[in-house]
C-alpha cells in the first residue's frame, strides 16, 4: 500500500530516509489526509557516523488519505510493542498499559506531520547544513521523576532511523534540576526536527509521573492505591496512563471498552441504581465477556442498595463501589478533610466489594483519605491539572 509500506535498510553511508517526491531533504513529512507519492532516498551521512553499521534500521512514510481510513490490524496496533515482549528494555522498565487499538507509532507519525505541514522545517532547512553532525544532551531542569524515554526514541528513530540515542536515566528514575540522563547523536537536522515532540511527550509524561509519585509518598503505609481517570489530553490516553504507572499509580479502566462504570447518569436514565445493575450484568453476560462492574454511590442510602443486591445475587458482576465527594473540606479536620461519611461507607461495605474514594483528592488530603480504608483513590488531577517537567535537550557540533 502506497505510503505505508516498511523499507529494510542498512544502517551504513548512505542512510534511507523519506523524503516527498520534488523534496530536496528528507525533513519534509508527507501531511496526513492527503494524498502525495513518496519515495526513499539517501541522505548523505559522515563517513563512521551511523552508530552501528551491522545493525538493520526500518523507515516509514507517514499515512496518507488512504492508509490512514483503512482499519488498523493487531499487528500495526502491537508493533511498537514488541520490546517488552520478552523483557523490558533498560531504561523504560514500565510497559505500556494495554489497549487493543492504541497505536502510538501512527499518533508520532501525526504529530510530525502536524509539524512539517507541507513545507518541512524551513528553519532548519534553511540555517543547519545538510551534513551537519551533532550530539544533543538531555538536561532535566527541575526537579522530578521521568519518563517517556521508549515515546522519545521512537520520536527519533520516526524522523531518523539512524540517529543514536543513549540513556544514563530510565523511566521512575528522581532527578534533581541540573541532571543529564540521555543523548542523541547523528544529523544535526534529523535531532532539531525530532526535538520539540521528543521533548514534549517527555515533559508531559515526566509532570503525570511525579504528580503521581507526590501522591504514593504521602500515602506510604497505607494500603490504598491512587489511580487517573479518562481524564486525559484527547489522542494522548495511553502515554498519560503510562505515565501514571511509572509514577507508581494503579490504572484505572483504560476507556469505555474495558470496564462498566454505572454513574449518576446511568442510574437516571436505567429508572435507578439496582435497574442500571441488572441492565449492565445481562449485556456482560449475553457478549460472554470478562469485563468488572463499578457502581457509583453518592450517598450512604444508595450504598446500602447497592449490598442489598449484592446480598440477592452471589453471583453479581459488581467489583467495585465508587464513594463519590462522600469527603469535605474541613480545614479543622486532620489532613484538611472530613472523612467520617467515607470512614462509615467502608465499614458498611465491610470488603465485600473493592471500594474507590473520588472527590477533594489533593497531595495535601489524600493521606487522610487512604487512612479510611478504601482500596483505590481515584484523581483526575494527576493528567489534567498537572505541572510539566521542564527538560531542554541542547546541541553540540560534532
Amino acid at each position: 500500500m502506497r505510503n505505508a509500506c516498511w523499507l529494510m535498510v542498512a544502517c551504513t553511508s548512505p542512510c534511507y530516509c523519506l523524503v516527498q517526491v520534488g523534496k530536496l531533504s528528507p525533513l519534509c513529512f508527507v501531511p496526513p489526509f492527503q494524498t502525495k507519492q513518496s519515495i526513499y532516498r539517501p541522505c548523505r551521512q559522515t563517513a563512521g557516523s551511523a552508530a552501528n553499521t551491522s545493525s538493520r534500521v526500518r523507515c516509514k512514510a507517514l499515512p496518507t488519505r488512504e492508509a490512514t481510513n483503512r482499519s488498523p490490524t493487531m499487528d500495526e496496533n502491537q508493533r511498537w510493542r514488541q520490546r517488552w515482549h520478552h523483557g523490558s528494555p533498560p531504561h523504560a522498565p514500565v510497559a505500556p498499559p494495554p489497549h487493543p487499538t492504541y497505536d502510538l507509532a501512527e499518533v508520532v507519525q501525526f504529530a510530525l506531520a502536524e509539524d512539517a505541514g507541507e513545507l518541512g522545517d524551513v528553519t532548519t532547512l534553511s540555517t543547519v547544513p545538510e551534513d551537519l553532525q551533532g550530539k544533543a544532551t538531555f538536561l532535566a531542569k527541575a526537579d522530578g521523576v521521568i519518563a517517556g524515554l521508549a515515546v522519545a526514541d521512537l520520536v527519533f528513530s520516526t524522523v531518523d532511523p539512524c540517529l543514536s540515542v543513549q540513556w544514563t536515566g530510565k523511566d521512575g528514575d528522581r532527578v534533581k534540576s541540573g541532571t543529564k540522563f540521555g543523548t542523541v547523536k547523528g544529523s544535526a537536522r534529523s535531532i532539531l526536527v525530532a526535538e520539540r515532540l521528543a521533548l514534549n511527550f517527555m515533559q508531559r509524561m515526566s509532570g503525570i509521573a511525579t504528580a503521581t509519585a507526590a501522591m504514593t509518598d504521602r500515602m506510604q503505609g497505607t494500603s490504598a492505591r491512587i489511580l487517573e481517570t479518562r481524564k486525559t489530553a484527547p489522542g494522548l490516553r495511553l502515554p498519560d496512563k503510562w505515565a501514571v504507572l511509572i509514577g507508581g499509580g494503579t490504572n484505572h479502566r483504560i476507556g469505555l471498552f474495558d470496564m462498566v462504570m454505572i454513574k449518576d447518569n446511568h442510574v437516571t436514565s436505567a429508572g435507578g441504581v439496582v435497574p442500571a445493575i441488572q441492565h449492565a450484568q445481562d449485556f456482560v453476560r449475553r457478549k460472554h465477556k470478562h469485563i468488572p462492574i463499578e457502581v457509583e454511590t453518592r450517598t450512604l442510602d444508595e450504598v446500602r442498595q447497592v449490598l442489598q443486591f449484592l446480598e440477592t445475587d452471589k453471583h453479581s458482576l459488581v467489583k467495585r463501589l465508587m464513594l463519590d465527594n462522600m469527603t469535605k473540606l474541613d480545614p479543622s479536620a486532620p489532613g484538611g478533610v472530613d472523612v467520617s461519611m467515607l470512614r462509615e461507607a467502608v465499614k458498611l461495605v465491610d470488603g465485600k466489594v473493592d471500594t474507590e474514594a473520588s472527590g477533594n483528592v489533593t497531595v495535601d488530603t489524600v493521606r487522610s483519605i487512604a487512612e479510611s480504608g478504601v482500596t483505590y483513590i481515584s484523581c483526575g488531577a494527576l493528567t489534567h491539572s498537572f505541572q510539566a517537567l521542564d527538560i531542554s535537550l541542547k546541541i553540540a557540533i560534532l
